[in-house]
């Protein structure tokens, strides 16, 4: 099993700046699965308690001189503790940036075994070098031992199930205003309400025995199937006309956790450049697909996907 790559300019601004200050707000473990073509930083795929997220990297956007191998049909997967990650990556980076003895080739990233301190044992480590003309500077990130055959083929069946999407999608309003707004609503109950409708409505509403708070979100982009709304339905309240909706089959709601829908908006720090809402088949779960931009661009990049699957505490109704 050996896996090794040098990682790009690109590569290192995206995962330092972005993507695992992002992630390591998902949770502080998750898997890193490693194939022939892709990465991915895997949350809660073996577990339905949690908010489950994926984010996929093609290899090239952010390595290259890509070596990967195994017997497991050359795909290596093991857990991580982000936080470590993220520390070890800002480590190597400070001393690379501002030394010039090292060459140009970049960083490495390696699978290596090492024996730890005060151990009999080797222990599997993530590694980061950079080498120069007269040093060399490594940071060591451990990690599990690599998951078995068996473990990676059920990995990757969730990772397949992970990727079923919602027949209707809608783009949401702004992410920091959503953020602020639902902040101010988890301190009001722990349930929420979330309406999708095929008009393009996203409902957010979250009810006490004293109080009900809610937003609405009205004629948002509409990816997938959609509906015409239907006359009369302007003047009538929010909650009324979502009712209508789902009686027509041309919108769903599904409760979820107040704290997993604000966990899943702390992916506003990988900067994506907007997030669609949509509901899985049957209600099984509410789905935020965050998009990311080619620079420059209205372009969706094609080589980085990340999105979130929260679990729902009532079977909703379609």
């Amino acid at each position: 099993m050996k896996f090794k790559a040098f990682l790009t300019d690109n590569g290192i601004n995206l995962l330092e700046k972005r993507i695992l200050p992002a992630l390591d707000k998902m949770g502080k473990i998750c898997h890193l699965y490693f194939t022939r073509d892709h990465a991915f930083f895997l949350h809660n795929l073996l577990n339905a308690d949690g908010v489950q997220s994926v984010a996929q990297f093609k290899q090239q956007s952010l390595f290259h001189d890509y070596r990967i191998s195994s017997q497991n049909d050359d795909k290596i997967a093991f857990c991580i503790d982000l936080s470590l990650l993220h520390r070890a990556l800002r480590s190597i980076l400070a001393i690379y940036v501002e030394s010039r003895d090292f060459n140009s080739s970049g960083l490495q990233i390696k699978l290596v075994k090492k024996l730890p301190p005060h151990s009999t044992q080797p222990m599997p480590f993530l590694t980061f070098e950079a080498k120069g003309h007269k040093s060399a500077v490594v940071q060591d990130v451990p990690i599990s031992k690599p998951l078995s055959r068996a473990d990676v083929q059920e990995l990757q069946l969730a990772l397949e199930s992970a990727q079923e999407m919602p027949a209707t999608l809608v783009r949401a309003p702004e992410l920091n205003s959503l953020q602020s707004f639902v902040d101010r609503m988890k301190h009001v109950g722990d349930v929420m309400g979330v309406s999708i409708s095929k008009c393009g409505d996203l409902h957010l509403q979250i009810s006490t025995t004293l109080i009900t708070l809610g937003a609405e979100f009205r004629k948002l982009m509409v990816l997938g199937e959609r509906a015409d709304g239907v006359v009369g339905d302007e003047g009538l309240s929010a909650q009324t006309r979502i009712e209508r909706a789902v009686q027509r089959g041309d919108a769903m709601n599904v409760q979820v956790s107040v704290k997993h829908f604000f966990k899943s908006l702390q992916c506003s720090l990988a900067r994506p450049d907007a997030a669609f809402y949509g509901i899985a088949p049957q209600g099984a779960c509410l789905i935020v697909i965050f998009q990311f931009f080619v620079p420059g661009t209205r372009q969706t990049d094609k080589s980085i996907s990340l999105h979130c699957r929260l679990p729902v505490l009532d079977p909703g109704s379609n």
